[in-house]
């Protein structure tokens, strides 16, 4: 094992804090960029929010563990040192380092947890991103703990009081989801309390700027126009998405047809215009609202449509339950979503199979009248899973006349799944050693092999991994001293697959199995031990030399 040198936690520490700041800072242009009606006022000052929200967090982490027992050793006192310098960029030492901890430390009255942590619960759109957030919390919170090679009561009190804080939000998230109040549903009160929860961030940022004495900064969010975008960034974008090969190469016969087009209307020839509408059949969790949104920053890029953003919504968010609401309540959904794409979901729900129902027809014809009508600014996306699709256009020819374009998302297959938690992991530094790729891929395969339309997919891996942060905290906190290998590697017991029977498990610690993992250069199918997973192999047929991550047991 190697244990942390000085210079080693330093470097460990300095990374979680940017991610902390990348995740803030990011996720501010998220909102900007697909959700700008969420950030009323001057979006310009969204970003230098959520920027403070990132400090006061890193700021409230460290005095609520290195100020645990009311004492400071001269080791919590440089990761102070380390902590003004991200948030200040001042290098402090001696006697002003110790005021402004000092100074800090009196304010933590101030700083409270759910202002610091509330973009993740209240904002609709950033809940996706709670298990991030929970992730580097508790990395920065273990490293400031074992700094000094142990951990004392205090501490580990702390540590559990603020893994408390973290499941408070994520309950409270998964709440919010099984009852759909999030925007992909168009749950309305969702977003009306995402526009006031921002309202109230501006009010955190402004105590956390007081508490801390933070300078003024001089960021700017990411709302400029997508025009300037470059179009091979938003495809490569797309080409990095694990999988989803045949909808990849049509996103880009698309592109191709369209930038040639732009071109040919430059020289004065004419152009073609074709209906831009599209079908999305595919089960949860397959890329839909991904790739729904990268199309729309496509199409932005390409000037096709002047601002290329993504209003997610479905029945609820179109449908009223009055005589005479439904048409304003469509109306004013399709408003938000001019110049950009709407992206409805179970799209099928507008109509129901059985009996009448006149307000779900009225949306629809709604719907049909202004993609006629605003057809030069407004591309319609429906999605759902594929049977209930096709019997929703079957039943409706005015509205399957509307749609040229038809995607079928498959489910992902076992070690795409894998690819795909393994996404989750590079992100946030986890290392799988070979025995808990395996474990999980015989977890994924019985999953996939008895999956029905609620199977998860990428959601599924996502939460595969969320959990497994959450079991590897609760393993370690006790832990000292800290070493790399504890703090970022898995172990096979941070793994749970409650609905998997133990029959699916036989032969992994004898670790007898073995799994098909095809190359990347010839697509070649190799066999090789579960041993092996997760490292460099030669391919048996081109000798192609590639890291095999995942694979198929066999």
């Amino acid at each position: 094992m190697a244990f942390f040198s000085s210079n080693d936690l330093d470097d460990q520490l300095r990374l979680a804090m940017e991610d902390c700041r990348r995740l803030y800072i990011t996720s501010a242009q998220r909102c900007l960029r697909e959700h700008p009606g969420l950030v009323l006022g001057r979006p310009e000052k969204f970003v230098p929010m959520m920027d403070d929200l990132h400090k006061g967090l890193l700021t409230k982490i460290y005095v609520t563990i290195a100020g645990a027992n009311q004492t400071w050793t001269s080791s919590e006192e440089h990761v102070g040192a380390l902590l003004f310098e991200h948030i200040w960029d001042q290098k402090l030492s001696g006697e002003a380092l110790r005021r402004a901890i000092e100074h800090i430390a009196g304010q933590d009255p101030r700083l409270k947890w759910y202002s610091l942590l509330r973009p993740f619960d209240a904002v609709a759109p950033l809940r996706d991103r709670v298990g991030e957030l929970e992730t580097v919390v508790m990395r920065v919170a273990n490293l400031i703990a074992k700094v000094d090679g142990r951990i004392d009561r205090d501490e580990h009190v702390q540590l559990n009081a603020i893994r408390g804080h973290l499941v408070e939000i994520r309950l409270a998230v998964e709440r919010a989801l099984d009852t759909s109040e999030d925007l992909s549903g168009g749950h309305e009160a969702a977003r009306r309390f995402s526009v006031q929860s921002v309202q109230a961030m501006d009010t955190d940022a402004r105590d956390v700027r007081k508490a801390c004495d933070l300078p003024v900064q001089k960021l700017t969010g990411d709302a400029g126009p997508l025009s300037r975008e470059q179009i091979a960034d938003v495809l490569a974008e797309l080409d990095g998405l694990v999988g989803m090969w045949h909808i990849k190469e049509e996103v880009h016969t698309l592109a191709n047809f369209l930038t040639v087009q732009n071109q040919r209307e430059k020289v004065g020839l004419p152009t073609t215009q074709v209906s831009l509408h599209m079908i999305f059949r595919g089960n949860p969790g397959t890329g839909k609202t991904t790739v729904a949104r990268l199309i729309g920053r496509c199409l932005g890029a390409l000037g096709v449509l002047r601002k290329g953003h993504l209003v997610e919504t479905d029945r609820s968010g179109l449908v009223a339950e009055y005589v005479g609401q439904t048409a304003v309540k469509t109306n004013e959904k399709i408003d938000e979503a001019l110049d950009g794409v709407l992206f409805i979901d179970e799209a099928y729900s507008l109509i129901a199979e059985a009996g009448e129902d006149p307000f779900g027809c009225e949306a629809v014809q709604v719907l049909l009248k202004r993609m006629e009508d605003d057809r030069e600014r407004l591309v319609v996306i429906l999605a759902g899973y594929p049977r209930p699709m096709d019997v929703l256009l079957h039943s409706n020819p005015g509205l399957a006349s509307r749609f040229n374009h038809h995607i079928t998302f498959n489910d992902y297959d076992v070690d795409e799944l894998g690819r795909i938690f393994e996404i989750f992991c590079d992100k946030n530094r986890y290392e799988v050693p070979a025995n808990v790729r395996a474990k999980i891929l015989l977890g994924f395969q019985w999953r996939h092999t008895h999956r029905d339309e609620r199977f998860g997919n990428g959601r599924m891996a996502r939460n595969t991994f969320e959990k497994a942060i959450r079991r590897l905290a609760n393993r370690i906190v006790d832990v000292v001293p800290l070493t790399k290998e504890i703090l970022t590697t898995f172990e096979p017991a941070d793994f749970e697959f409650p609905d998997v029977p133990d029959t699916a498990w036989e032969g992994l610690e004898e670790e007898s199995w073995k799994f098909e993992v095809r190359c990347p250069g010839c697509d070649t199918p190799n066999k090789m031990p579960q041993k092996y997973l997760g490292h460099r192999m030669e391919c048996n047929r081109c000798k192609h030399r590639f890291v095999a991550g995942w694979g198929k047991p066999v």
